[in-house]
């Protein structure tokens, strides 16, 4: 009875408490079922398997992790075949498996994802790179490795640094090729750089040398000598055989190769020699794992193992780690209470006698709990942090920059998503603010195909024995600078002369040839010329093409070979003076103030003088006189009167100053307008021009007509179009009153020149009112623009751009004497400053004058005090004020020689006396 009751007790204990027990014990089976799909005898798979068998191992014996339950691991060859992946993950579904380490094929990657959502069993994969395979589409897919993103970002930013535009993309035409090469595309648009060419090669294994060799060829023909190879192993090795034997690895090529190479190398030890000879100067990425000592430790444990004949890659590393990210999640999807259960699916239950048991499959109710356990992972394994940000990416990807050398490889620097290109390891970095300026870019120096070290151009005309179309304006007129040479197909001319000569110091050959554009009648457009480059008829344009905002928005141009902006061109007429011409060098407002200063000091300098000279004083009549004669004399410095007082002479000592000035202006400018100055024109500019309605000719098909309209808005009724320098003068000559004339020619500098070296009569009036010049025109982007810039500067610095110049463009004697127009009248506003200095001085004077005089009235002598009581009242003390003004005041030097000559005339009185 006893007994019994013990039972039921025990048995009421288990059902009151059957969370703990459940939590710590019964939850935690005794093994766990997890799966391994890849390819086994792959470069990537057999480094896999090693590395996965021994992460179980690892974890199985290490306590703290999954206590008292076992991985049990069943490994699945999917053969890189996405039907054989599909049943592999079929079959893995049927034996209650929780998690599955893989795909390594991004093409099975896609089916598996597919099934893994249905039975919502999480896939860690540790090589399937594939961009698209992205979290909204495939929930329980998560990437243990860097994205093919992070990986293209990386390949970008080495075509930029190196200052390459154009590449040609080789992939292998599944999945994995396609999405790479795409991200790349994006990349590169990014940076303003494209692949002009990409090569899909089939993943089969029936691809042979024939059809790779053939693909190669049409790359040999092409203009891009950059070549970034996305591709299995297998085939990767393939094409660089086939490249050796095409001489594609020689000097001027650049090949670089996505990390399926340092996968090879590192796996294969030692690389077979032919191997390594058809890969020389390659760069290569590969996956950056942090050093440690656990990583240290398990590379001297896989020695071991593999007895060297096999070695570790980095997607080796993160199989093993992706084995420890699941044995975490799992043990704390136990410590949560979670407990292994799985379901049926409904829509797999099939009647009947077939032999596909899809009834047998289960869903894993715990997958979301184990799925958001895995992505919450923070730990540190052989690769790393082991760590997921939003995007289910892991964090700091980065690669290591490999070159191909020798009998191996060197590391030429890192790329990081947090600093870009670097020489240091991305682990410094991160203690460092981010820096991806341009100047913080570095890496090491590069041993290229060829066995140089000089960066390749990374293109060079197409060796399809096709020429360059080079479009060339057949002008009508001005054709020194651009011409056809008769019963010929060549080109002469000033433009012509620059670009041969910038050619020839380019280090390679350019084989083109001239196209006429435009009928030799009239001048062609020239916008239309540039916009033949977009379509592809033509490779470049060569002529006096400026350089406007409108066509750089189409095509690419080199620097500028000469400057040459808009100008005006005027009739002159001949200056006639006349009678008044004496008037001329000063303007109204000038000659007004110059007057009103005269009166001013004449006035000024009377007040100062008016008690101690008598030249100043008498009637009033005869001091107006003094005050007028006194200060015009001063024009010719003629004036007999002299100043006794110190102000007085401080005035007139500033005053002379400024009439000297006055003097010196007024006969330089009358002296010019009566001998030099002998032309003028009504129109002073651009600013004239706009402002008057009267006609404006330009030159067909320059953009002066579209500048005129659209930027100064001269409504288009006024532009006459003019096509040679016979016109320019007959329209000039009939002026605006006359049908066909016009007042004035808007044209480019250099066109100008040459006009008016014939016509002497015409002149440029005003200043450049733009600022642009000529240059050769190429597609955008177009390396050839860029070196043919670096010539053209060449060509500037060693004088043969000006020798060229001087032989085409010649300039006459009446071109020096455009600034032969009318000048302004000299203005108030060159002198004011002396009107002020003299101005102020008089001001100064007169308040110091003004101070004596008040002083000398509350200080008269004592007489004059007791009388001021009397005269108190405002009337009385102006006539005080008054009287001193007007009172005689001896000069101090006077009244010291009257002193002098008293007291000698006493002597003399006393000598008298004494001798009688």
């Amino acid at each position: 009875m006893s007994f019994i009751w013990l039972l039921s007790l025990l048995s009421l204990y288990c059902g009151i408490f059957p969370v703990g027990l459940g939590k710590n014990i019964s939850s935690r089976p005794s093994v766990v079922n997890i799966g391994a799909i890849f390819s086994f005898d792959s470069t990537i798979g057999k480094v896999a398997k090693i590395a996965i068998e021994e992460a179980v191992k690892d974890v199985n014996a290490d306590p703290t992790v999954l206590p008292t339950t076992n991985l049990w691991l069943q490994m699945q060859n999917s053969n890189c075949s996405g039907f054989l992946g599909m049943a592999e993950v079929l079959q893995l579904m049927e034996n209650a498996t929780v998690a599955i380490i893989g795909p390594q094929s991004s093409v099975v990657a896609h089916i598996s994802s597919q099934i893994a959502t249905e039975f919502q069993v999480p896939l860690v994969s540790f090589s399937a790179t594939d961009p698209t395979l992205s979290a909204l589409q495939f929930p329980f897919f998560v990437r243990a490795a860097q994205s093919d993103l992070f990986q293209m970002t990386a390949v970008a930013e080495i075509i930029e640094y190196y200052d390459w535009k154009e590449v040609i993309a080789i992939y292998v035409d599944d999945d994995y090729g396609w999405n790479g090469i795409a991200a790349l595309d994006d990349k590169l648009s990014e940076k303003r750089c494209k692949i002009t060419y990409k090569v899909g090669i089939s993943p089969e294994t029936a691809v042979n040398q024939v059809q790779v060799m053939d693909q190669l060829v049409k790359i040999a023909l092409m203009e891009s000598r950059v070549m970034v190879l996305h591709v299995n192993p297998k085939l990767g090795t393939l094409v660089f055989s086939v490249a050796k034997s095409l001489q594609m690895m020689g000097n001027g090529y650049v090949w670089i190769a996505t990390d399926w190479l340092s996968s090879l190398l590192d796996s294969v030890v030692p690389p077979p020699p032919e191997t390594l000879d058809s890969m020389q100067g390659v760069l290569s990425l590969r996956q950056h794992t942090a050093e440690s000592d656990q990583k240290k430790a398990f590379l001297s444990r896989w020695n071991k193992l593999t007895g060297g004949s096999l070695g570790l890659n980095a997607y080796g590393l993160y199989a093993y780690d992706s084995v420890w990210v699941v044995a975490h999640a799992i043990d704390k999807f136990f410590n949560q209470g979670g407990v292994i259960t799985h379901s049926n699916d409904s829509r797999l239950n099939f009647s009947g006698n077939g032999d596909l048991h899809l009834e047998a499959m289960t869903i894993f109710d715990g997958g979301n709990h184990l799925l958001n356990n895995i992505l919450e992972s923070d730990l540190f394994g052989l690769t790393g942090a082991l760590k997921f940000d939003s995007g289910r990416s892991l964090v700091h990807p980065a690669y290591h920059i490999i070159n191909v050398i020798g009998t191996g490889s060197r590391r030429v620097g890192y790329w990081s998503n947090y600093s870009g290109l670097s020489i240091e390891a991305p682990e410094i970095l991160y203690s460092r603010p981010p820096n991806r300026s341009h100047a913080n870019q570095k890496l090491y120096e590069v041993i290229w195909p060829g066995n140089t070290v000089e960066k390749p151009r990374g293109w060079v005309f197409p060796n399809n024995g096709k020429l360059l179309n080079i479009g060339v304006p057949l002008r009508a007129s001005f054709k020194e600078f651009v011409s056809q040479i008769k019963g010929s197909d060549n080109f002469q001319g000033f433009c012509i002369d620059v670009f041969t000569a910038a050619v020839s110091l380019l280090p390679y050959a350019v084989p083109h040839q001239f196209i006429a554009f435009g009928n030799g009648h009239h001048n062609p457009n020239y916008t239309d010329l540039v916009y033949g480059i977009t379509t592809g008829k033509f490779d470049a344009v060569v002529g006096d093409v400026a350089i406007v905002t409108s066509r750089t928005r189409l095509v690419d141009f080199t620097l500028p070979y000469t400057a040459s902006g808009l100008v005006v061109v005027a009739p002159l007429k001949k200056l006639n003076t006349g009678a008044w011409a004496f008037l001329h060098p000063f303007s109204p407002a000038m000659w007004m103030v110059t007057a009103a200063f005269f009166l001013f000091i004449g006035i000024v300098v009377w007040i100062l003088e008016h008690r101690t000279n008598d030249e100043f004083r008498g009637p009033p009549r005869r001091q107006c006189i003094t005050i007028l004669w006194f200060s015009f004399s001063t024009l010719f410095f003629a004036h007999k009167e002299n100043t006794v007082s110190t102000l007085g002479r401080l005035v007139l000592i500033i005053w002379l100053f400024v009439v000297l000035i006055i003097n010196s202006s007024y006969t330089a400018s009358l002296t010019s307008i009566l001998t030099v100055q002998q032309l003028y024109s009504p129109i002073t500019g651009i600013e004239t021009l706009r402002e008057i309605d009267e006609p404006i000719g330009f030159q067909v098909g320059s953009f002066a007509e579209r500048y005129l309209s659209e930027e100064l808005n001269v409504s288009r009724s006024r532009l006459i179009p003019l096509g040679s320098p016979e016109e320019y003068a007959k329209a000039l000559d009939l002026g605006p009153g006359k049908e066909g004339g016009v007042a004035a020619v808007v044209d480019e500098l250099l066109y100008v020149e040459n006009f008016i070296s014939r016509e002497c009569k015409f002149r440029v009036v005003g200043h450049e009112f733009t600022k642009s010049g000529w240059g050769f025109a190429f597609p955008r982007d177009s390396p050839l623009a860029i070196d043919m810039s670096t010539a053209i500067l060449q060509l500037s610095e060693n004088g043969d751009l000006q020798r060229i110049h001087d032989k085409w463009v010649v300039k006459s004697a009446c071109i020096s004497d455009s600034t032969d127009l009318k000048s302004d009248s000299l203005q108030l506003k060159s002198f004011w400053g002396l009107f002020l200095i003299c101005g102020t001085v008089c001001f100064i004077a007169l308040a110091i004058y003004c101070l004596q005089i008040i002083r000398q009235l509350y200080h008269s002598d004592s007489k004059e005090s007791d009388l001021s009581s009397s005269s108190g009242s405002h009337p009385n003390r102006l006539r005080r004020i008054m009287s001193l003004f007007d009172e005689k005041k001896e000069p101090r030097q006077s009244k010291r020689r009257k002193v002098e000559k008293s007291s000698e005339n006493d002597k003399n009185d006393g000598n008298l006396v004494v001798n009688p």
